[in-house]
């Protein structure tokens, strides 16, 4: 499940400052898929439904999201993000599914079909920045149709770039979104992954053609405009590069 295994072990033995107590851990798994007969999204997507998100429920972490890939490079792809309270928490999660009887019936199944399940499976692991500790899930799901999501990555100069972002994020960007309807779900600083250092959040849009018209709306937003005007602010200085990918929720996912 987690990538890495010698530097999630050293994390993971690592003493949390006090002050980060309150923010809570993601971490996001890309499942990379190829279209053949060996039907990987099913596959996976079952996987994810009856055997992993139970699994970690059981253990005491919280399935947040699965979605698949509409646009973006190298589909098709699934996407899991799992919530931890702190990395202790994670460490009792996976010493707990390392014995669920379940959940390893669960992993034979998936591996047990004709060729291969899935291509390749990457996780990265992100630190919620103050503004929104943890994800925000909504309670109308049931009541509406499912929306589509925006997962943005900004990557960083250095790391004192990011720190100067993330506090763009902490003292007024993220309550621009709000206010304009931009939906934020998470925002975090990768600690584990790809493409460091790099601040990752999801917005979520009711469909394509409105999140097209809240993005301008962003963009000439005089608080924005107000919030990003001074030099050391300017994306050049504090952002190296931006990539997002658009998202739908697969029907059993936490959020809709």
């Amino acid at each position: 499940m987690i990538t890495g295994a010698a530097a999630m072990s050293a994390l993971l033995s690592t003493p949390v400052r006090a002050a980060d107590t309150s923010k809570s851990f993601l971490e996001i798994t890309t499942w990379r898929l190829h279209n053949s007969p060996e039907d990987q999204l099913h596959r996976v997507s079952d996987y994810l439904e009856a055997g992993l998100f139970p699994a970690l429920t059981r253990a005491g972490a919280k399935p947040v999201a699965a979605f698949a890939n509409l646009i973006g490079p190298d589909g098709p792809s699934l996407f899991s993000i799992t919530q931890y309270p702190s990395l202790g928490a994670m460490q009792d999660v996976l010493a707990k599914l390392a014995v669920d009887q379940q959940y390893d019936k669960a992993s034979q199944t998936l591996g047990g079909g004709n060729g291969m399940p899935f291509v390749t499976m990457e996780s990265t692991l992100f630190q919620n920045l103050s503004i929104i500790p943890e994800p925000i899930l909504s309670s109308d799901a049931s009541s509406r149709p499912p929306r589509i999501f925006e997962l943005r990555t900004y990557q960083s100069q250095s790391m004192a770039a990011r720190q100067k972002k993330a506090a763009m994020f902490n003292g007024g960007e993220i309550g621009i979104f709000q206010r304009l309807g931009m939906r934020p779900v998470f925002i975090g600083e990768s600690i584990i992954g790809q493409r460091q250092p790099n601040i990752t959040y999801m917005l979520s849009f009711d469909n394509l053609d409105g999140r097209e018209k809240l993005w301008r709306a962003f963009g000439s937003d005089p608080e924005w405009k107000k919030l990003s005007a001074p030099p050391e602010l300017k994306d050049a200085q504090i952002v190296a590069n931006i990539s997002n990918i658009i998202l739908r929720p697969l029907p059993f996912s936490p959020i809709r």
